[in-house]
Protein backbone atom coordinates (compact mmCIF):
# COMPACT_ATOMS: atom_id res chain seq x y z
CA UNK A 1 0.00 0.00 0.00
CA UNK A 2 0.93 3.19 -1.09
CA UNK A 3 0.37 7.28 -0.57
CA UNK A 4 0.65 9.79 -2.48
CA UNK A 5 -0.81 13.35 -2.21
CA UNK A 6 -3.21 14.63 -5.04
CA UNK A 7 -3.74 18.16 -6.64
CA UNK A 8 -1.19 19.70 -3.94
CA UNK A 9 -4.10 19.71 -1.06
CA UNK A 10 -2.47 17.33 1.40
CA UNK A 11 -5.30 14.76 0.44
CA UNK A 12 -3.72 11.55 1.16
CA UNK A 13 -4.42 8.59 -1.36
CA UNK A 14 -3.90 4.99 -0.66
CA UNK A 15 -4.16 2.53 -3.79
CA UNK A 16 -4.17 -0.77 -4.26
CA UNK A 17 -1.63 -2.36 -7.22
CA UNK A 18 0.86 -1.47 -9.31
CA UNK A 19 -1.00 1.13 -11.53
CA UNK A 20 -2.45 4.45 -9.34
CA UNK A 21 -4.63 5.34 -12.76
CA UNK A 22 -5.85 2.21 -13.60
CA UNK A 23 -9.27 1.41 -12.86
CA UNK A 24 -8.64 -2.51 -12.78
CA UNK A 25 -6.01 -2.12 -9.64
CA UNK A 26 -8.20 -3.03 -6.81
CA UNK A 27 -9.40 -0.40 -3.98
CA UNK A 28 -8.83 2.92 -4.14
CA UNK A 29 -9.08 5.17 -1.12
CA UNK A 30 -8.52 9.21 -0.62
CA UNK A 31 -8.24 9.99 2.64
CA UNK A 32 -9.33 14.07 4.14
CA UNK A 33 -8.12 15.33 7.25
CA UNK A 34 -9.29 18.58 8.03
CA UNK A 35 -7.63 21.65 6.72
CA UNK A 36 -8.44 20.36 3.54
CA UNK A 37 -11.54 19.92 1.59
CA UNK A 38 -13.82 17.07 0.54
CA UNK A 39 -14.54 18.43 -2.81
CA UNK A 40 -11.13 17.97 -3.76
CA UNK A 41 -11.23 14.71 -2.88
CA UNK A 42 -14.47 14.29 -4.97
CA UNK A 43 -12.55 16.11 -7.90
CA UNK A 44 -9.85 13.87 -7.92
CA UNK A 45 -11.75 10.67 -8.77
CA UNK A 46 -11.05 9.62 -11.88
CA UNK A 47 -13.12 6.78 -12.32
CA UNK A 48 -15.73 4.19 -10.29
CA UNK A 49 -14.85 2.25 -7.46
CA UNK A 50 -13.18 5.31 -5.61
CA UNK A 51 -13.90 5.43 -1.81
CA UNK A 52 -13.28 8.97 0.23
CA UNK A 53 -12.26 8.43 3.98
CA UNK A 54 -13.17 11.69 5.63
CA UNK A 55 -11.54 12.27 8.98
CA UNK A 56 -12.89 13.35 12.04
CA UNK A 57 -13.62 17.37 12.21
CA UNK A 58 -15.99 19.62 10.63
CA UNK A 59 -15.71 21.22 6.61
CA UNK A 60 -17.64 24.03 6.07
CA UNK A 61 -17.78 23.66 2.50
CA UNK A 62 -20.52 22.99 -0.13
CA UNK A 63 -19.57 19.42 -1.92
CA UNK A 64 -20.91 18.09 -5.74
CA UNK A 65 -20.37 14.85 -6.57
CA UNK A 66 -21.30 15.51 -10.36
CA UNK A 67 -22.74 12.22 -12.40
CA UNK A 68 -19.36 10.96 -14.09
CA UNK A 69 -18.25 9.76 -10.28
CA UNK A 70 -20.39 6.50 -10.60
CA UNK A 71 -19.86 4.32 -7.63
CA UNK A 72 -18.02 6.32 -5.12
CA UNK A 73 -17.98 5.51 -1.04
CA UNK A 74 -18.05 8.56 0.90
CA UNK A 75 -17.91 7.96 4.63
CA UNK A 76 -16.62 9.37 7.96
CA UNK A 77 -13.45 7.52 9.37
CA UNK A 78 -15.18 6.67 12.59
CA UNK A 79 -18.50 4.44 13.20
CA UNK A 80 -20.03 7.77 14.77
CA UNK A 81 -21.75 10.16 12.42
CA UNK A 82 -21.39 12.88 15.02
CA UNK A 83 -17.34 13.17 14.48
CA UNK A 84 -17.37 13.97 10.83
CA UNK A 85 -19.61 16.91 9.94
CA UNK A 86 -19.74 18.48 6.32
CA UNK A 87 -21.95 21.78 7.04
CA UNK A 88 -22.89 24.77 5.18
CA UNK A 89 -25.60 27.73 5.13
CA UNK A 90 -27.34 28.77 2.15
CA UNK A 91 -30.95 28.80 1.81
CA UNK A 92 -33.26 28.83 -1.31
CA UNK A 93 -33.30 32.96 -1.28
CA UNK A 94 -29.70 33.29 -0.38
CA UNK A 95 -28.35 35.98 -3.04
CA UNK A 96 -25.38 33.92 -4.90
CA UNK A 97 -21.79 36.09 -4.57
CA UNK A 98 -21.80 36.91 -8.45
CA UNK A 99 -25.13 38.46 -8.64
CA UNK A 100 -26.96 35.98 -11.07
CA UNK A 101 -29.71 35.79 -8.49
CA UNK A 102 -30.88 33.08 -5.74
CA UNK A 103 -29.69 29.47 -5.12
CA UNK A 104 -33.00 28.15 -4.87
CA UNK A 105 -34.20 25.27 -3.00
CA UNK A 106 -32.11 22.68 -4.87
CA UNK A 107 -29.20 25.07 -5.63
CA UNK A 108 -28.96 26.01 -1.46
CA UNK A 109 -27.70 22.00 -0.59
CA UNK A 110 -24.85 21.36 1.37
CA UNK A 111 -24.39 18.17 -0.45
CA UNK A 112 -25.38 17.21 -3.72
CA UNK A 113 -25.35 14.33 -5.81
CA UNK A 114 -26.09 13.36 -9.43
CA UNK A 115 -24.09 10.67 -9.43
CA UNK A 116 -25.33 6.40 -10.03
CA UNK A 117 -24.31 4.24 -7.34
CA UNK A 118 -23.01 6.48 -4.63
CA UNK A 119 -22.74 5.37 -0.65
CA UNK A 120 -22.41 7.82 2.12
CA UNK A 121 -22.06 6.07 5.22
CA UNK A 122 -20.66 7.55 9.05
CA UNK A 123 -21.08 10.84 9.22
CA UNK A 124 -23.76 13.85 9.02
CA UNK A 125 -24.81 16.49 6.05
CA UNK A 126 -26.50 19.71 7.58
CA UNK A 127 -27.67 22.81 6.43
CA UNK A 128 -27.39 25.54 9.66
CA UNK A 129 -28.94 28.39 8.21
CA UNK A 130 -31.31 29.60 10.31
CA UNK A 131 -34.84 32.02 9.58
CA UNK A 132 -33.79 34.33 12.87
CA UNK A 133 -30.94 35.29 11.29
CA UNK A 134 -32.29 36.26 7.75
CA UNK A 135 -35.54 37.73 8.33
CA UNK A 136 -35.00 39.45 5.01
CA UNK A 137 -35.65 35.69 3.07
CA UNK A 138 -38.30 34.90 2.22
CA UNK A 139 -37.49 31.62 0.55
CA UNK A 140 -36.64 29.90 3.90
CA UNK A 141 -36.21 26.39 2.27
CA UNK A 142 -32.24 25.25 2.81
CA UNK A 143 -31.70 22.16 1.83
CA UNK A 144 -28.93 19.66 3.59
CA UNK A 145 -28.65 17.07 0.33
CA UNK A 146 -30.04 17.10 -2.92
CA UNK A 147 -30.20 13.48 -4.29
CA UNK A 148 -30.54 12.03 -7.75
CA UNK A 149 -28.55 9.17 -9.42
CA UNK A 150 -30.23 5.57 -9.65
CA UNK A 151 -28.87 3.35 -6.67
CA UNK A 152 -28.08 5.90 -3.65
CA UNK A 153 -27.49 4.47 -0.63
CA UNK A 154 -26.68 6.10 2.95
CA UNK A 155 -26.59 4.29 6.16
CA UNK A 156 -25.63 5.52 9.64
CA UNK A 157 -26.20 8.94 7.98
CA UNK A 158 -27.49 12.50 9.89
CA UNK A 159 -29.09 14.95 7.94
CA UNK A 160 -29.40 17.72 9.66
CA UNK A 161 -31.54 21.37 8.69
CA UNK A 162 -35.12 23.15 9.43
CA UNK A 163 -36.95 23.41 5.99
CA UNK A 164 -36.41 20.83 3.18
CA UNK A 165 -33.45 18.72 4.52
CA UNK A 166 -33.56 16.21 2.34
CA UNK A 167 -34.27 16.14 -1.52
CA UNK A 168 -34.76 12.83 -2.54
CA UNK A 169 -35.41 13.66 -6.44
CA UNK A 170 -34.63 11.75 -9.86
CA UNK A 171 -32.52 12.58 -12.85
CA UNK A 172 -34.95 13.26 -15.14
CA UNK A 173 -39.18 13.85 -14.45
CA UNK A 174 -39.47 9.92 -16.24
CA UNK A 175 -36.66 8.57 -14.27
CA UNK A 176 -37.47 6.17 -11.31
CA UNK A 177 -34.29 6.69 -9.55
CA UNK A 178 -33.76 4.90 -6.31
CA UNK A 179 -32.90 5.57 -2.97
CA UNK A 180 -31.74 3.65 0.41
CA UNK A 181 -31.58 4.40 3.82
CA UNK A 182 -30.77 2.38 6.54
CA UNK A 183 -30.61 3.45 9.96
CA UNK A 184 -30.30 7.34 9.51
CA UNK A 185 -31.01 10.68 11.29
CA UNK A 186 -33.44 13.11 9.50
CA UNK A 187 -34.73 15.98 11.32
CA UNK A 188 -36.15 19.22 10.18
CA UNK A 189 -39.45 21.16 10.61
CA UNK A 190 -41.26 21.76 7.13
CA UNK A 191 -41.47 18.95 4.35
CA UNK A 192 -38.39 17.65 5.47
CA UNK A 193 -38.04 14.42 3.64
CA UNK A 194 -39.36 15.71 0.41
CA UNK A 195 -39.42 15.10 -3.74
CA UNK A 196 -40.25 12.18 -6.30
CA UNK A 197 -37.61 9.34 -5.85
CA UNK A 198 -38.72 5.44 -5.08
CA UNK A 199 -37.20 6.51 -1.70
CA UNK A 200 -36.80 3.73 1.30
CA UNK A 201 -36.09 4.56 4.69
CA UNK A 202 -35.66 1.60 6.70
CA UNK A 203 -34.84 1.50 10.99
CA UNK A 204 -34.52 6.00 10.65
CA UNK A 205 -35.14 8.41 13.00
CA UNK A 206 -37.66 11.52 11.71
CA UNK A 207 -37.50 14.00 14.28
CA UNK A 208 -39.37 17.22 14.32
CA UNK A 209 -37.81 20.06 16.00
CA UNK A 210 -39.22 22.69 18.51
CA UNK A 211 -40.50 25.49 16.73
CA UNK A 212 -41.32 29.19 18.03
CA UNK A 213 -44.40 30.04 16.04
CA UNK A 214 -47.69 30.63 17.09
CA UNK A 215 -49.77 28.25 14.56
CA UNK A 216 -50.49 25.02 13.98
CA UNK A 217 -49.40 22.84 12.53
CA UNK A 218 -45.63 23.45 12.85
CA UNK A 219 -44.56 21.43 9.91
CA UNK A 220 -44.75 18.65 8.14
CA UNK A 221 -42.31 15.50 8.21
CA UNK A 222 -42.89 14.27 4.29
CA UNK A 223 -44.10 16.10 1.00
CA UNK A 224 -43.66 13.06 -1.72
CA UNK A 225 -43.86 14.46 -5.29
CA UNK A 226 -43.53 10.88 -6.75
CA UNK A 227 -44.43 10.51 -11.09
CA UNK A 228 -48.16 9.35 -11.60
CA UNK A 229 -45.83 6.19 -13.38
CA UNK A 230 -44.22 4.92 -11.16
CA UNK A 231 -45.77 2.50 -8.38
CA UNK A 232 -43.56 3.35 -5.50
CA UNK A 233 -42.69 6.31 -3.73
CA UNK A 234 -41.44 7.01 -0.45
CA UNK A 235 -41.88 4.12 2.43
CA UNK A 236 -40.68 4.43 5.95
CA UNK A 237 -40.49 0.86 7.52
CA UNK A 238 -39.35 -0.24 11.07
CA UNK A 239 -38.48 3.75 11.77
CA UNK A 240 -39.36 6.00 14.25
CA UNK A 241 -40.68 9.61 14.21
CA UNK A 242 -40.74 11.46 17.37
CA UNK A 243 -40.66 15.16 18.11
CA UNK A 244 -39.13 18.29 20.43
CA UNK A 245 -42.19 20.34 20.35
CA UNK A 246 -45.40 19.64 21.72
CA UNK A 247 -48.26 17.08 21.71
CA UNK A 248 -49.44 16.88 17.91
CA UNK A 249 -47.91 20.25 16.94
CA UNK A 250 -46.90 18.27 13.10
CA UNK A 251 -48.54 16.64 10.35
CA UNK A 252 -47.24 13.26 9.16
CA UNK A 253 -47.36 14.53 5.48
CA UNK A 254 -48.67 16.78 2.85
CA UNK A 255 -48.66 16.24 -1.14
CA UNK A 256 -46.07 18.44 -3.11
CA UNK A 257 -47.76 18.96 -6.65
CA UNK A 258 -44.76 20.82 -8.19
CA UNK A 259 -45.67 23.25 -11.03
CA UNK A 260 -43.27 21.84 -13.14
CA UNK A 261 -45.15 18.70 -12.89
CA UNK A 262 -48.66 18.78 -12.11
CA UNK A 263 -49.44 15.67 -13.17
CA UNK A 264 -47.34 14.44 -10.01
CA UNK A 265 -49.42 11.76 -7.77
CA UNK A 266 -47.91 11.55 -4.57
CA UNK A 267 -47.26 8.52 -2.88
CA UNK A 268 -46.08 7.92 0.73
CA UNK A 269 -46.30 4.40 3.00
CA UNK A 270 -45.60 4.30 6.77
CA UNK A 271 -45.81 0.98 8.38
CA UNK A 272 -44.54 -0.89 11.00
CA UNK A 273 -43.18 2.30 12.63
CA UNK A 274 -43.07 3.94 16.02
CA UNK A 275 -45.17 7.45 15.72
CA UNK A 276 -44.56 9.83 18.79
CA UNK A 277 -47.14 12.25 20.20
CA UNK A 278 -45.42 15.58 18.29
CA UNK A 279 -47.53 13.90 15.16
CA UNK A 280 -51.21 14.99 14.94
CA UNK A 281 -52.97 11.43 15.43
CA UNK A 282 -56.47 13.13 14.86
CA UNK A 283 -55.40 14.38 11.67
CA UNK A 284 -52.10 13.44 10.52
CA UNK A 285 -52.08 14.71 6.81
CA UNK A 286 -52.91 18.55 5.27
CA UNK A 287 -52.89 19.77 1.86
CA UNK A 288 -49.92 21.94 0.40
CA UNK A 289 -52.54 23.28 -2.46
CA UNK A 290 -56.04 22.67 -2.00
CA UNK A 291 -56.35 22.30 -5.71
CA UNK A 292 -54.69 18.82 -4.89
CA UNK A 293 -55.86 17.66 -1.82
CA UNK A 294 -54.07 14.68 0.22
CA UNK A 295 -57.52 12.25 0.26
CA UNK A 296 -56.55 12.35 -3.99
CA UNK A 297 -53.07 11.05 -3.40
CA UNK A 298 -50.90 7.41 -2.64
CA UNK A 299 -51.23 8.09 1.32
CA UNK A 300 -51.43 4.49 3.27
CA UNK A 301 -50.69 3.61 6.68
CA UNK A 302 -49.75 0.19 8.28
CA UNK A 303 -49.39 -1.46 11.61
CA UNK A 304 -48.01 1.53 13.28
CA UNK A 305 -47.94 2.11 16.76
CA UNK A 306 -47.20 5.04 19.25
CA UNK A 307 -49.56 7.74 20.25
CA UNK A 308 -49.02 9.31 16.91
CA UNK A 309 -50.55 6.10 15.35
CA UNK A 310 -53.93 6.25 17.26
CA UNK A 311 -56.78 6.03 14.43
CA UNK A 312 -59.90 8.45 16.44
CA UNK A 313 -60.83 9.03 12.94
CA UNK A 314 -60.71 6.45 10.44
CA UNK A 315 -61.24 8.30 7.67
CA UNK A 316 -58.03 10.55 7.98
CA UNK A 317 -55.64 7.77 8.26
CA UNK A 318 -56.01 5.38 5.07
CA UNK A 319 -54.49 2.28 5.95
CA UNK A 320 -53.36 -0.77 3.72
CA UNK A 321 -54.73 -4.23 4.29
CA UNK A 322 -52.29 -7.17 4.90
CA UNK A 323 -52.27 -8.14 1.15
CA UNK A 324 -52.05 -4.53 -0.01
CA UNK A 325 -48.75 -4.44 2.42
CA UNK A 326 -47.45 -7.25 0.56
CA UNK A 327 -46.65 -4.93 -2.61
CA UNK A 328 -44.94 -2.33 -0.09
CA UNK A 329 -41.55 -3.78 1.23
CA UNK A 330 -38.05 -2.61 0.26
CA UNK A 331 -37.68 -5.54 -2.01
CA UNK A 332 -41.05 -4.58 -4.27
CA UNK A 333 -39.57 -0.89 -4.49
CA UNK A 334 -36.08 -1.58 -4.95
CA UNK A 335 -36.02 -4.59 -7.49
CA UNK A 336 -33.05 -6.30 -8.30
CA UNK A 337 -31.07 -3.46 -6.20
CA UNK A 338 -30.82 -4.86 -2.90
CA UNK A 339 -28.06 -2.67 -0.75
CA UNK A 340 -29.65 -3.88 2.17
CA UNK A 341 -27.95 -7.32 1.92
CA UNK A 342 -24.49 -5.55 2.14
CA UNK A 343 -22.35 -5.93 5.05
Amino acid sequence: MRRRTLLGAGIAVALAGPTPASADTGRRVLHVRPGNTVQAAVDAVDGPGWTIVVHPGTYREVVEVPPQKAELTLRGATRNPRDTVIVYDNANGTPKPDGSGTYGTAGSATFTSTAPGLTVRDLTLANDWLRADHPEITGTQAVAAYLTGDRTSFENVRLLAHQDTLFTDTTALDAFDRQYFRRCHIEGDVDFVFGRATAVFEECRFHTLRRDVDFIPKGMVFAPSTARANPHGILAVRSRITSAAEDGAYKLARPWVPSYETTAWPSLVVRDSWIGPGTDAVAPYTNMRDAHPWQSMRFWEYANSGPGAAVPVPENRPRLTPAQAASHTRRAYLGDWRPYECP
